[in-house]
């Protein structure tokens, strides 16, 4: 048997003699020689979130409730896809349970957080939280947290285990930055002593509050064994950002973006924001994105070939006017053709013999069924890419809605980590197989 012994490619270290760090794509020469001949090292996984919170006209998005499986006969909005048939599947009859409120609702798209417009509500961790909170360090950002027209403090994807909202990043400009501009070597050292502070706050709060053990019962004890395990994790997260801070940032072709100047170029929004998701996935910047699409907080919006004359929400309560259907079904085709050009440049990206969307999960939907109602049952759900079998319609039944967070857990295993629950889920998505 031949055993290969060439040495591994550091996807990182390439090209620093020159001083410079590219952002390549995956290479053969970057898979360890052992696992090159054993087939089993393959580029990593990655998820992209993106909730429309005023979703999609039900009767153009979801595919006849008849229509199920792999033959089934796609929607109009779907025909605008098909050239991606065999990479997505179409969900009917999903929801979060509990999940109601109306747009309170979008925050928790991604937590599944039940009765969000109560009194008192708190969130919990979103799914991108929760698989940045395990596989975070092993990018330069655990997560990105993205937004178009978002009512800022009020409405997010993302969501820290203790329920804190994340704020989104709406500049796609100063996305760009983050991930490919390396500031002053002042700015780079005034953000290690940050770090180097809060890692040394965690050391002393945690050297103050062992010398108690002695003095506490069980009870108390293991409180305290749970919050040192937690410190510890802290710590490490902390050194894993200050070794980043020294690491150069990848270099990519793509030119820093112009942001759009008013909330009516709500597509030119979510069209760079797709690009700075994908430029973060092709260069391993990070492994979970969201983008919050804030529909609600926008105005009459700027779509080619179609006169919006009045507020996106406004139109979402059409009230089956036949002047505002046209205008919102004109916007609705137009996330849909913004969606199939991100599937397009992702499937044109190659890693390690497979795509970028291949690798990439990406999860589209809404927390609205039906925005002209408010209901948040039957919602309307795209899974694309990550490696599973697509080119179905999951059609569940539409009176008594099976569990959306089925899918966070599939989801979740295919990134490798070990879950087996996640919210209301009561097991892995049915009818979703790996491919």
């Amino acid at each position: 048997m031949h055993i290969s012994t060439h040495r591994t490619l550091d996807r990182r270290q390439f090209l620093r003699g020159t001083g410079v760090l590219l952002g390549l794509p995956w290479l053969d020469a970057m898979t360890p020689a052992f696992a090159r001949d054993t087939a089993k090292a393959l580029p990593p996984r990655r998820m992209l979130g993106v909730c429309n919170n005023l979703g999609l006209l039900p009767e153009k998005f979801f595919p006849a409730q008849a229509s199920a499986g792999r033959n089934y006969q796609l929607s109009p909005y779907l025909e605008l896809l098909a050239g991606h048939r065999n990479d997505f599947t179409v969900f009917s009859g999903v929801w979060h349970p509990d999940v109601d409120g109306g747009h309170p609702a979008d925050n928790c798209f991604l937590t599944a957080a039940s009765h969000p417009g109560s009194s008192g509500f708190r969130n919990t961790i979103s799914l991108d939280q929760f698989i940045a909170e395990r596989n975070g360090h092993l990018t330069r950002f655990p997560s990105l947290t993205l937004g178009v027209n978002v009512q800022q403090g009020l409405r997010s994807l993302s969501w820290t285990g203790g329920g804190v909202l994340i704020p989104c990043e709406e500049k796609p400009s100063e996305v760009f930055k983050r991930l490919f501009l390396r500031g002053s070597a002042a700015e780079v050292q005034a953000q290690v002593r940050r770090l180097e502070l809060g890692q040394s706050i965690m050391d002393a709060v945690a050297g103050q509050t062992k010398s108690l053990q002695h003095d506490l019962g069980p009870r108390d004890r293991e409180r305290l064994d749970q919050y040192f395990t937690g410190v510890r994790d802290l710590e490490q997260r902390l050194g894993k950002a200050r070794e980043w801070e020294h690491k150069p940032k990848p270099v990519v072709s793509a030119k820093p973006p112009l942001d759009p100047a008013n909330p009516r170029e709500y597509m030119d929004k979510v069209r760079l924001m797709y690009d700075m998701a994908r430029l973060a996935f092709e260069t391993d910047s990070t492994r979970a994105v969201t983008l919050m699409l804030d529909s609600v907080n926008s105005p009459a919006i700027e779509v080619d070939g179609t006169d919006i004359t009045d507020g996106y929400h406004n139109l979402s309560h059409h009230g089956k006017n036949a002047t505002k259907l046209r205008q919102l079904e004109a916007i609705d085709r137009e996330h849909m053709k913004l969606l199939d050009q991100l599937f397009t440049d992702l499937k044109a990206r190659k890693e390690g013999g497979e795509t970028l969307l291949d690798r990439t999960m990406i999860l589209y939907g809404s927390n609205l069924g039906n925005a002209n109602t408010h209901v948040t049952t039957n919602l309307p759900v795209l899974f694309a890419g990550g490696g599973f079998k697509h080119g179905q319609h999951l059609a569940f039944d539409r009176e008594r809605n099976y569990p959306l967070p089925n899918l966070f857990v599939s989801m979740l295993q295919r990134m490798g980590i070990e879950a087996d629950k996640f919210a209301t889920s009561t097991g892995t998505m049915r009818g979703l197989e790996l491919a």
